[in-house]
């Protein structure tokens, strides 16, 4: 192999892992990072969302939130969407409410 096609493969090798690198970078910008979560985790976590709540509906849930270990999303009866905040032994450490919108499902 010639000194020219090695740096040529050199070159191409690097560009596909800068391009691998920022397609990773802008997908855990974007928010695709979030790993549901599962098992014997989502039926501990839901249940003391459901608790926490008074009831409703598992919609969505998160392992790793920017806020907490576990986030759970609880729809009410209502309409209204509830992101329960759970520490790692599933307790309630923080919520907050979408408003409804006016055709009565949430944001």
């Amino acid at each position: 192999m010639t000194r020219r096609n090695r740096w040529i493969l050199t070159a191409a090798a690097a560009a596909l892992v800068s391009a691998g690198i920022a397609g990773a970078t802008a997908a855990t910008a974007a928010g695709d990072s979030e790993q549901p979560i599962t098992g014997d985790a989502l039926a501990r976590a839901s249940a003391a969302a459901l608790a926490h709540t008074g009831g409703g509906r598992v919609t969505d849930t998160e392992v790793g939130d920017e806020d907490s270990y576990y986030e759970v999303e609880v729809t009410l009866p209502d309409g209204r969407q509830v992101d329960v905040q759970l520490d790692r032994d599933f307790t309630p450490v923080g919520s907050s409410a979408d408003e409804p919108s006016e055709d009565g499902a949430g944001d």
